[in-house]
């Protein structure tokens, strides 16, 4: 029975239509085909393939379904399921066109037509995934191109070069056909013959067309000759590509005619595709040309719409995955596919792209290019905009395979993935096609041989170049084992070292950082993600091994070096101890834990405050600052741990009581407590004791800081602790004047803040008294003159010295404190720990001019910069400037000196402590100068 009724009611038949994507229109669309040709009746009831196959076409091809309506002869892949079961390939292609007597082109479009509905159906039928799909319509289009070239019949040598997506065999159903001609002999005959295939492939008839050809891509574009000679296009890339062009040729293969002249093209096209440097503007104009595309489709209202060009489209996945090779496949042969898919499974398999990146990109790639196969197959049109009408997008929603339920319809779920794969599209292709690393490396020649590595190192000023070269291509072998890009940055990882003030160290601490598989792969990762890090790695790595051995023991800091918001931002002491008691607060009963616990804690810590500080996002009062909140960070923590029972405060006193603790400071405090008796003594005897040992004790995690503790009442010989009222006391009655005076920098530090406060409140009336005397200004001044002669060490040049020098750090300090204590009672602004808010409140107040106050401030932080940048380099506390010239020029280096800077390190020196001095001298010691 060939009745439609009876047909499409029958066993097998009526559940297929019922489970189609949208059973009225295949009911509809089946009963024409079997009105137009009765003959199919059979095969539709009998065979579960051809029954499938038309259902699932129905639903998806208005166009082939109507095609099927006019011929029955379409239906014939349908009816061998063993050749309907495999994937065709360009030779099966061009053999079955010769098998079929394929000669002109009404007969090519047939043919063409009938094997596009094989392919759709097996698409729709799930027996070929989208790469498959796409390969065999660039196959099919091959064949197509061949065939055309035959029926031209060219009197040249002439060849078809692929572009696009048919380069890289992952066509679409209604794609243009990108391509290219390239001939040998007379122009006029190549043109002739490149337009009758032109013709051939896309002149319209009632049959449709082969495929849309389009020759835009060629020199010149639609101005330009339809084919050229090979020295043609050489002469044009040597002279006037763009480097969009190379980019096109990306997906460039031959792909019908003279298969030696195509190959001759590829090969000569190379050096231009994948030049040793990269013009250094190439990586900008492939993202001009990328954003003029994403401003006309704006401009267009298609941003959210457009799957191929929007936000999030698949022109994001190609551009990142194009980018990324015309960056890095130059020196890499193995991510050259033209194969989106292949490109980025490469990519990933190099270490270019992160396999957590690749994955969402390779989801969504398949997505976005389904959901465009199917809106191109309704009507077998070039579009790639998503529609607006409500059945359309019911339509299309049904044929991905979406089905309304209860609380969501199929629109809406299909809406939803579409919406989550642009946006994970979009936040990785701006990662990636934006990262700085492809900046860094274009304009660069790729990785160094051993040779060439040597000479580098040379020519850079590195000094120990035996180890130096060992340490490079030790280097080399681990990192490019683990990630090829690894081998092209390389040669600027060394050109940073080189910047760095001491280049062979951050080389020798480059190859430390990098030693063993799993440490080299997470070096790359960081590298990869964030050029940046890699670039500050090596400047930190330079300054000082102190931070390298951190820096060793924390590798995950290295990503944190390219986070600028991370890395402006300076921490709360609020914060701080909150970190530091969190570290050892489930630790209180293992003290080995606790203590190792919080060095990792101050160790952690001290590498950020002194990158950011290296890096300057942070400067000399704020580093300072945070040094001294990280102190009090563990001493509240320890004493958490420690658990006093009376009230019990630790006053910072020196560096660290005027809140610009150093990187080789100690730290200055004394102990407060309150209570009576014995039993508080003892407590706070404890307390004091124990927490000294807590923070000052060394085990295999380091120690935290040297607490000294030799500024309370009589020294080392009295009491840590005392109370209030013994301090109060003790002032009184016994205090000297250098005491009083060192009591300028007490501020709280740890424990009870209250306690702490009432501490200082109570001091401030024994430093800044009303009658402070012309014999206390001669205690403060004879004080400096003992120091000035007693303390500088042998080993120290007195010439330069930082600390205790003519016009350094204790003259500008003495000076200030001078002149707090003279009048401090009468300007309450003077009574601060902080020597430079001091100086301020000395010019505020009209105590001081305004230009010795600079001058005092100038030579300040310059020895406060060079003394902690001193001690980062050498990694111990150093108190003048090296009198080693090497040491001396990485010093100079490493506080910015360019030009001579151990020449002109000496020079500031004596600038500004000569300023300084003449200040001193008539401020402190009341000389006329």
């Amino acid at each position: 029975m060939s009745d439609p009724a009876v047909v499409l009611t029958a066993p097998g038949v009526a559940e297929a239509l019922e489970r189609s994507a949208d059973p009225s229109v295949a009911r509809m669309m089946l009963a024409r085909v079997v009105e137009a040709h009765p003959e199919l009746a059979e095969a539709i009831r009998g065979q579960s393939l051809v029954r499938d196959g038309l259902i699932a076409l129905a639903c998806a091809s208005r166009s082939l379904t109507t095609a099927l309506v006019h011929d029955a002869a379409l239906v014939e892949p349908l009816e061998d399921p063993v050749n309907f079961a495999r994937e065709r390939n360009g030779d099966e292609y061009r053999a079955l066109l010769a098998s079929d007597g394929v000669a002109d082109p009404a007969a090519l479009r047939r043919w063409k037509r009938r094997e596009i509905l094989r392919i759709a159906a097996r698409d729709l039928l799930g027996r070929a995934d989208l790469p498959t799909v796409g390969r065999e319509l660039a196959a099919l289009a091959e064949a197509c191109l061949g065939s055309a070239l035959a029926i031209a019949d060219p009197t040249v040598p002439i060849a078809v070069i692929g572009m696009g997506k048919l380069g890289g065999a992952e066509l679409n159903y209604s794609s243009d056909v990108d391509v290219l001609f390239v001939h040998e002999g007379p122009t006029e005959d190549a043109e002739r013959t490149a337009r009758r295939v032109l013709q051939v492939m896309a002149e319209p008839t009632e049959d449709g067309i082969v495929f849309r050809t389009d020759t835009d891509l060629r020199p010149e574009g639609r101005s330009g000759a339809l084919s050229r000679t090979l020295d043609g296009y050489e002469t044009w890339w040597t002279r006037w590509a763009r480097t969009w062009e190379f980019q096109a040729l990306l997906k460039a293969r031959p792909v019908a005619g003279d298969r030696v002249l195509g190959a001759e093209l590829m090969a000569r096209a190379q050096p231009f595709v994948w030049p040793d440097v990269l013009p250094p503007d190439a990586v900008r104009e492939v993202r001009m040309m990328k954003a003029r595309a994403e401003r006309e489709t704006s401009r267009q209202g298609l941003t959210d719409r457009e799957l191929k060009r929007g936000r999030g489209g698949i022109r994001d996945i190609e551009f990142a995955v194009q980018l990324l090779q015309l960056v890095h496949g130059r020196h890499d042969p193995s991510i050259r596919s033209a194969t989106t898919l292949d490109a980025l499974a490469q990519l990933a398999a190099a270490g270019y792209v992160d396999d957590r990146d690749r994955a969402p990109l390779c989801d969504a790639y398949r997505f976005l290019r389904t959901v465009e196969h199917r809106l191109q197959l309704w009507d077998e049109q070039q579009t790639h905009t998503l529609p607006t009408a409500d059945v359309a997008r019911l339509r299309l929603a049904h044929v991905l395979g979406y089905r309304g339920r209860a609380q969501i319809s199929a629109i809406e779920q299909f809406e939803a993935d579409h919406r989550r794969h642009r946006a994970q599209v979009r936040s990785i292709h701006e990662k990636l096609f934006f990262g700085p690393l492809l900046d860094t490396l274009a304009g660069r020649p790729g990785p160094l041989t051993e040779q060439a590595a040597a000479e580098r190192l040379r020519a850079f000023g590195f000094l120990d170049l035996a180890a130096t070269r060992a340490a490079f291509n030790e280097l080399t072998r681990g990192l490019t084992r683990t990630s090829r890009l690894m081998g092209q940055l390389l040669p600027v990882l060394l050109e940073w070292c080189s910047e760095s003030p001491d280049p062979d160290l951050a080389l020798l601490q480059l190859r430390r950082l990098a030693e063993g598989a799993t440490r080299a792969g997470n070096l790359a990762k960081a590298f990869r993600e964030g050029p940046g890090a890699a670039e500050r790695t090596c400047r930190i790595l330079g300054s000082s091994r102190m931070l390298g051995d951190a820096l060793r023991r924390q590798p995950e800091f290295v990503a944190t070096l390219s986070e600028n918001d991370e890395l402006g931002k300076e921490k709360s002491r609020e914060r701080l101890v909150e970190e530091a008691i969190a570290t050892v607060q489930w630790r209180v009963g293992d003290v080995s834990s606790r203590r190792s616990g919080l060095r990792r804690f101050k160790r952690r810590e001290l590498l950020r405050i002194a990158s950011r500080d290296l890096l300057s996002f942070s400067d000399l009062i704020t580093t300072g600052r945070e040094l001294s909140h990280l102190a009090e960070a563990c001493l509240e923590a320890a004493l958490v741990a420690l658990g006093p029972t009376v009230p019990f405060a630790v006053i910072g006193m020196g560096r660290f009581g005027g809140l610009d603790l150093s990187y080789g400071s100690d730290l200055d405090v004394i102990f407060v407590y309150e209570g009576d008796g014995p039993a508080a003594f003892n407590e706070a005897e404890r307390v004091a004791a124990e927490l000294i040992a807590e923070i000052g004790a060394t085990t295999a995690e380091g120690q935290i800081w040297t607490v000294d503790a030799g500024l309370r009442p009589e020294g080392k010989d009295g009491r840590l602790a005392r109370s209030l009222g013994g301090y109060c006391e003790y002032w009184q009655r016994w205090a000297l004047t250098w005491e009083l005076q060192a009591l300028i920098k007490a501020r709280f530090a740890a424990g009870s803040a209250d306690l702490g406060a009432r501490f200082i409140t109570a001091a401030k009336p024994f430093v800044y008294s009303d009658d402070f005397s012309d014999e206390g200004v001669r205690e403060v001044r004879r004080m400096k003159a003992r120091i000035e002669r007693e303390r500088i060490p042998p080993s120290d040049d007195p010439q330069f010295h930082l600390k205790l020098g003519r016009g350094s750090l204790s003259d500008i300090e003495f000076t200030v404190q001078l002149e707090q204590m003279r009048h401090g009672a009468a300007y309450p602004e003077l009574r601060t720990p902080q020597t430079m808010q001091a100086l301020d409140a000395l010019v505020l107040n009209r105590l001081l001019d305004a230009s010795d106050a600079g001058a005092l401030r100038e030579s300040l932080v310059f020895c406060l910069a060079t003394r902690s940048y001193r001690y980062l380099l050498s990694g111990g506390a150093q108190d003048s400037l090296p009198t080693a010239p090497a040491e001396a020029e990485k010093l100079g280096r490493m506080l910015g000196y360019v030009h001579r800077p151990n020449a002109t390190l000496r020079s500031d020196y004596r600038r500004v402590t000569r300023r300084a001095r003449a200040v001193v001298e008539r401020v402190f010691y009341g000389r006329a100068t």
